[in-house]
C-alpha cells in the first residue's frame, strides 16, 4: 500500500487497515507454519504495511499533541 493512500485515510480508518493487517499476518503465519503459503514475500510486505501504518499513527498523534500544546499559554 503506498504511503500517501495511507495519509488520506482518517485515524479510525488506520486503525481498521492496521487491525485487518494484522489478522492477515497472523492468517499468513499458519499458512508458512504448514508450508502452503503461496507467495512469501507477501509476509513482508504485510510487515511493512503494519509499520508504515503505525508510523502514520505517531505522526498524526504528535501533531495533534503540538496543537494542543500551542492553543495553551505556556508562561
Amino acid at each position: 500500500m503506498k504511503i500517501k493512500e495511507l495519509r488520506d485515510m482518517t485515524v479510525d480508518e488506520l486503525l481498521k487497515k492496521s487491525e485487518d493487517m494484522r489478522s492477515e499476518l497472523l492468517n499468513l503465519r499458519f499458512q508458512a507454519a504448514r508450508k502452503v503459503l503461496e507467495n512469501p514475500t507477501r509476509v513482508h510486505i504485510v510487515k511493512k504495511d503494519i509499520a508504515r501504518i503505525n508510523t502514520l499513527l505517531g505522526e498524526k498523534k504528535s501533531a495533534q499533541n503540538q496543537v494542543q500544546v500551542k492553543g495553551k499559554n505556556l508562561k
